[in-house]
């Protein structure tokens, strides 16, 4: 049913093939008549606001004159009653469509709207890759996402990009994550072939003897860390945690293919890697997963991406491991005025050796932000623990949200001081809609709480302290071929659709509960 369902969906309203011109774009897939609640030109006097608040830099295939009819075609909809909430929701999927780029070969998706000298064709960067496809995972239109991978995998006289692996990668695991979304298992099993030489690939390129990889920290884009550096050949928790998820993926990819013993090739390959990362990269002094040196040692500083092991399930449960978030409270750890920092506050050679360019070594970095709040929300659904709660992480995507403004204005860059949030490349160009991290993925999977499943089910389990809000609605959510809206209404008096939470599937009510709290359709 699924793609199927989807498809109908596409061929009611006219779509345009790959290639055509920036004029052509706008007409995308609509499902108006599907929504519950809410009415999309309720929500246009944001793009308005957005195309007016600032020049246009640069124009790519969606110029802001054809925002709002792109924006209307292809995104839920979300009403909250914290206005810099939905006004940040919007913001983003606006800016997210400036880096929608026509090339001969179909869609691209870009990372910084001006050329960069390291990019690769059309001026490509391998690094945000997975959150790009998390974040467009959401899109009704499938057409962006899927063109750019394919130019990323295939768009090299049918070969990978020269310059795919010049950043590590998750994206096996956010092209299993997306059909989580969609369903396109024949989308999925076409890249799957791609996915496992790209597998091999990186085993040739950077696994040690021992089984765990190693990687530059600016080849993770997080180059002038404290742990690492532009030729040390660390083995960091990012690629090990990266390649972990990338082997379970291609291990249900497998067994969706029918190929029992791929399946059973990758599940040994991602249990090795789990007791690795557990075994040598976790730091049982300072309870964190650290990086471990060239000589074996750990880097002994807790960095941001000690926490990514969550961002994949990695961790086993009730083995101690959550016992790190408490770095996300702690000052002294990652919790900063303006957001979560890249390395630990209390160690002695924090912000203290950046270029003046990029700076990991504790400024803080969207990036960086959405890996680990993806993380923490998994924590939240997925562990049993009692070291953070939806307090914790409604506080950080607060910061989050509040971290997103610039001379007044909505504005997502590269990297802020984490005292002052100041955008430290503010000024210049180069950061302007700098597409490096995931927003809407996170209020959708996160603070809503729509949590992606194989099965027919649909689960919600919103991250909102109970009395934070009395209404929300999310809805027009493109999932499983369906429309799924997702109500809060304390009194029932705000959407006259009941009391308490309540999600909705093509109009139907299928779960409802009275208070904040996880539910799951029959």
């Amino acid at each position: 049913m699924k793609i199927s369902k989807i498809k109908s969906l596409l061929l009611f309203f006219p779509v345009l093939i790959a290639g055509c011109k920036s004029s052509e774009t706008v007409s995308e897939v609509k499902v108006s008549n599907s929504k519950t609640v809410l009415q999309a030109e309720d929500f246009k006097h944001y793009a308005d606001y957005f195309n007016r608040m600032e020049d246009e830099n640069i124009a790519k295939a969606v110029p802001n004159d054809s925002a709002w009819t792109w924006m209307e075609s292809n995104i839920p909809l979300f009403e909250c009653p914290q206005d810099n909430f939905e006004e940040m929701y919007y913001f983003r999927w606006w800016s997210l469509r400036k880096h929608i780029t026509d090339t001969p070969q179909g869609y691209a998706i870009t990372e910084f709207l001006v050329d960069r000298s390291y990019a690769d064709k059309y001026n490509l960067i391998a690094c945000a890759l997975g959150h790009h496809i998390y974040e467009f995972r959401w899109v009704h239109n499938p057409k962006y996402i899927e063109q750019n991978v394919n130019i990323w995998y295939r768009g090299n006289d049918g070969k990978p990009m020269k310059k795919l692996h010049k950043f590590s990668s998750w994206t096996a695991d956010a092209l299993y994550n997306r059909y989580l979304v969609n369903k396109d298992e024949k989308y999925l099993l076409d890249f799957y072939p791609d996915m496992v030489s790209d597998y091999a690939r990186w085993e040739e390129e950077r696994q040690r003897p021992d089984g765990l990889f190693w990687q530059n920290d600016v080849k993770d884009g997080m180059e002038e860390s404290l742990s690492g550096g532009r030729h040390v050949r660390n083995a960091r928790p990012t690629i090990n945690s990266y390649m972990f998820a990338n082997a379970e993926a291609l291990q249900t990819m497998a067994t969706m293919n029918g190929d029992t013993d791929k399946a059973a090739y990758f599940k040994a390959k991602s249990e090795k890697i789990k007791n690795l990362v557990e075994q040598k990269l976790w730091n049982k002094n300072d309870l964190f997963f650290e990086t471990l040196t060239e000589k074996d040692t750990s880097s002994n500083v807790r960095e941001a991406i000690g926490f990514i092991p969550w961002y994949f399930n990695l961790p086993s449960k009730n083995k101690g491991f959550e016992k790190a978030w408490e770095q996300v409270k702690d000052k002294e750890g990652f919790a900063a005025p303006f957001g979560l920092t890249t390395a630990e506050r209390r160690s002695p050679r924090f912000r203290s050796h950046g270029t003046g360019t990029c700076e990991w070594d504790g400024a803080v970095w969207p990036f960086a932000t959405s890996q680990t709040l993806t993380a923490m929300a998994n924590v939240l659904n997925n562990y049993d623990q009692k070291v953070v709660g939806k307090e914790d992480y409604f506080k950080q995507m607060n910061l989050y949200v509040e971290s997103q403004y610039y001379r007044g204005r909505p504005y997502i860059g590269e990297y802020l001081d984490e005292t002052t949030g100041y955008w430290l490349m503010g000024d210049r160009e180069r950061s302007r809609y700098y597409n490096h991290s995931t927003f809407n993925d996170l209020m959708i999977t996160g603070l809503v709480g729509l949590r992606p499943r194989a099965d027919e089910k649909i689960e919600v389990n919103p991250l909102i302290p109970q009395d934070k809000w009395d209404w929300f609605c999310l809805d027009n959510v493109l999932y499983h071929g369906d429309i799924i809206t997702i109500v809060w209404d304390k009194t029932g008096e705000k959407y006259h659709k009941g009391q308490g939470l309540r999600v909705f599937r093509n109009g139907k009510e299928v779960a409802a509960s009275s208070k904040l709290e996880k539910v799951i359709s029959e």
